[in-house]
């Protein structure tokens, strides 16, 4: 075998990503598998949104040849024997409970898998060799915070809602274990990520439906709140980036560094499809913030991370997929 072949076999990760079949998990693991990684994972397909999109996507990953184990993370004794004898070398995690609004009725639903499913990830990596544990925190986190842009030596302890509360404890418990059993862990707050195979809980695929069927928009705090939307691919370039440099202790911003207001989410649809919107008028929502904007150049510093997509070509990619998708 010439040198180079050699370097690259020994090089090679084995990676295991929680909430594969997830939009951020589903689109990792293409693109390490691409680059000539190993890569498996696992799913539970419940029912949060519709469990048809994370079917196609894991019969898209399991055609790429990555192993999708239908299992929930809080199910310690089979996750175990995936791990038995696997030869792992690196845990991402990215199974949780999503979602700001569904926190309001469903806190039980973040505690099962945010906290009692994080641990169990965590006890993995402990007990199979304190593999680097990279995880999904989010901008939740800042919550009522009013300076912006958001740092990461901002203090976070003042959460609007419980699926932030939750994000937080993560970061906290994934410290304390790198502290005792010095494992490596990563945070990664993500901003806002779309995208193609996105998730249909989310504004602009709720909105791209609604406006392709005629039907009127609902327009929150009359659209003025600013999301820093960030596409899947700058997002998926950082994680990889946190996955190589796998630090012993660190969090990161993902963001794109350039909020903009739901009205101009709103008009991007409007320009990619050529539908017109009608809305539906509501005061702002429990537990939502009025602005996320990432300050991320520690993440530059350290991951080269550079978002490259603006949001209208990220949405004329998303709706475009859209369009193909459900025809």
């Amino acid at each position: 075998m010439n040198n180079n072949l050699q370097n690259s076999f020994s090089s090679r990760k084995k990676i295991f990503i929680t909430g594969i079949a997830g939009f951020i998990g589903f689109h990792l693991a293409l693109k390490l598998k691409e680059r000539g990684d190993i890569v498996e994972g696992c799913d539970n397909f419940n029912s949060y949104y519709e469990p048809e999109l994370k079917k196609a996507r894991a019969s898209i990953l399991k055609n790429a040849g990555i192993d999708v184990h239908n299992v929930d993370i809080r199910n310690k004794v089979e996750i175990e024997k995936i791990f038995k004898n696997s030869n792992f070398t690196h845990i991402t995690h990215l199974a949780a409970q999503a979602g700001v609004r569904y926190c309001i009725t469903h806190p039980q639903a973040y505690v099962d898998s945010n906290l009692d499913g994080f641990v169990q990830m965590l006890e993995i990596s402990r007990q199979f060799g304190a593999l680097p544990f990279i995880y999904a925190s989010s901008s939740s986190v800042y919550g009522l915070n009013k300076k912006i842009p958001f740092s990461e030596t901002d203090a976070t302890e003042h959460p609007s809602n419980f699926y932030g509360a939750t994000k937080k404890s993560n970061e906290l418990i994934a410290r304390s274990y790198h502290n005792l059993y010095k494992i490596p862990v990563t945070g990664l707050r993500f901003f806002t990520v779309y995208g193609p195979w996105g998730r249909p809980d989310m504004a602009y695929f709720n909105f791209t439906k609604l406006m392709l069927e005629s039907n009127p928009v609902p327009l929150f705090a009359e659209g003025k709140m600013l999301r820093d939307f960030t596409y899947i691919d700058d997002i998926i370039q950082g994680t990889i980036a946190a996955i190589d440099k796998s630090y012993p202790d660190e969090i990161f911003n993902l963001g794109n560094n350039q909020p903009q207001s739901v009205l101009e989410l709103v008009s991007a649809i409007e320009e990619a499809t050529g539908a017109k919107a009608t809305f539906n008028h509501f005061p702002a929502q429990p537990g939502e913030v009025k602005t996320t904007y990432a300050d991320i150049s520690k993440a530059q510093k350290l991951l080269s991370f550079e978002p490259k997509t603006s949001l209208k070509e990220g949405i004329e990619k998303f709706t475009l997929w859209y369009s193909d998708f459900y025809k």
